[in-house]
């Protein structure tokens, strides 16, 4: 069903009505509560997502949300998409902010995600009525709102020029937060990231960078940063060795073969079986954990 909330309404978020050309109307599916907008992080990042982005995603807002932050993003494949599918697999509930009317759902191959979000009691947004299509002014416009309605901002791959930043121009407009995730110095999507980090973001290394500035003191119990850092698996054995390297740093065949001294037969074949199980994605020759 859908509703419509004003400015005038008491639900209305108010960290979103405090910001310049705050939308009048806000269409919207899903639960709707105060708590929902008391604690929001806006995540962004690269349509071109890459393997390392998949994981910071999954590390950091994974934990985030399970310690009771609202995770706002825009819903477009790639990032926006893999933080919702994190949230709510982490037991939290989002927000997607759609570029286009609220009962048309873009991208179209992403139905499932959108049925997800209202089955765990998160929401979809837009200022736009009925099926009205995305057009290219229609981005902004909501990136905006995703800034709006957030504390604060995690950039996690951004390539120079890329809608990530213009939602960051917002944030730095509305005085909110900028996080983030730094990147290889040989890859585009790193390019925004460190141009941001330039003009004074904060870099995040730990889900505790974004729990301490919400003042969330306690952790949840779930595999975080300092575990992976410290190599502590739930795996024994071979398969529980493969994925201790892995962490540390993607490798291929021949880079594991070396360290662990093992022929590429058998690692081969195990790395095989951890794919299969989705404890391990090989991407343009380099094994990370999934």
């Amino acid at each position: 069903m859908i509703h419509v909330l004003t400015k005038e309404d008491a639900l209305y978020p108010k960290l979103l009505k405090q910001a310049p050309r705050a939308p009048s109307k806000l269409f919207y599916k899903g639960t709707l509560d105060t708590p929902l907008f008391e604690s929001c992080l806006g995540v962004v990042g690269s349509r071109r997502m890459t393997s390392y982005g998949k994981q910071a995603v999954k590390e950091l807002v994974g934990t985030v949300a399970a310690a009771g932050i609202t995770i706002v993003s825009g819903f477009m494949y790639g990032i926006d998409a893999t933080a919702h599918k994190v949230c709510i697999d982490s037991g939290g509930r989002t927000i997607a902010v759609m570029p286009c009317g609220i009962d048309y759902i873009h991208p179209e191959n992403q139905t499932e995600l959108y049925a997800s979000i209202l089955n765990h009691s998160g929401l979809v947004l837009s200022e736009y009525e009925g099926t009205l299509k995305p057009q290219m002014w229609m981005y902004p416009s909501r990136n905006r709102i995703v800034a709006g309605l957030c504390q604060a901002i995690l950039v996690v791959e951004a390539s120079v020029n890329s809608g990530s930043l213009i939602t960051a121009s917002f944030a730095k407009r509305f005085s909110r937060q900028i996080f983030v995730v730094p990147g290889s110095i040989f890859s585009e999507n790193s390019l925004g990231v460190y141009q941001l980090f330039e003009e004074g973001a904060k870099l995040v290394i730990s889900p505790s960078d974004i729990l301490d500035f919400y003042q969330f003191s306690r952790l949840p119990q779930r595999r975080n940063f300092t575990q992976l850092a410290l190599g502590v698996t739930e795996e024994n054995g071979l398969e529980g060795e493969i994925l201790s390297y892995l962490r540390r740093e993607p490798m291929s065949l021949d880079e594991l073969s070396r360290v662990m001294k093992m022929g590429f037969g058998k690692l081969s074949s195990l790395l095989t079986v951890l794919c299969l199980e989705e404890k391990v994605l090989e991407d343009n020759g380099k094994y990370y954990v999934n």
